[in-house]
């Protein structure tokens, strides 16, 4: 029997607590749907300094295209290679100090589209129904691939850029490859069965 991964208990059960503890939509004036979510952090991407500023120039130009916000909220080692390559974030990125893991979860619920290096958020987007691109050439993740949650897009600014287009303009739904939030249960109902 297939139980699915008890991932999907916890992201549910957090989104619904970060739902009622944090206002995180509303102290950064934005609208459910009408935003992009960045994260960027891996080190082949920040560490290097031309990838850095692909990555960059992609989302002014992701910014502009689509007239949405980019909400990057910046991880420590980003911004540390931000500071030593002299890097400037232009005005169309709104850069934010890094989130608590609630507050995270409901902008990236509420998210029209995940642009990151993270696995984690390839497979949070995809529980979420909320698209992805991927800024890498591969992924731990491939369910995500298979069922159109997600997109490779490596560091190249061109197809990131082509990538994010195919991911906002497309209107499907997929189902949730990692389960329906109820792997926890099935788990002790199999083990209970298993037991008597």
């Amino acid at each position: 029997m297939l139980t699915g991964n008890t991932i999907v208990d916890s992201v549910y059960q957090n989104l619904e607590l970060g739902c009622k503890k944090t206002n995180i939509l509303k102290e950064l004036n934005l609208k459910e749907k009408e935003y992009i979510l960045v994260t960027a952090h891996r080190q082949e991407n920040v560490d290097v300094r031309k990838k850095l500023e692909n990555i960059i120039e992609a989302l002014v130009k992701i910014k502009n295209k689509f007239n949405l916000p980019v909400i990057f909220p910046m991880h420590p080692r980003t911004k540390n290679f931000i500071e030593h390559y002299k890097i400037t974030i232009p005005s169309e990125i709104t850069v934010i100090k890094p989130l608590g893991f609630l507050e995270f979860l409901v902008l990236e619920s509420k998210a029209k589209l995940l642009i990151t290096d993270s696995g984690g958020v390839q497979e949070e987007g995809c529980i979420f129904n909320v698209p992805c691109v991927t800024l890498r050439e591969n992924t731990e993740r491939p369910e995500t691939l298979e069922i159109g949650a997600n997109i490779l897009a490596g560091t190249n600014t061109d197809t990131i850029i082509e990538s994010a287009g195919k991911m906002i303009t497309q209107n499907i739904k997929w189902e949730n490859p990692f389960g329906d939030g109820h792997s926890a249960e099935k788990i002790i109902d199999i083990l209970q069965e298993k037991i008597n």
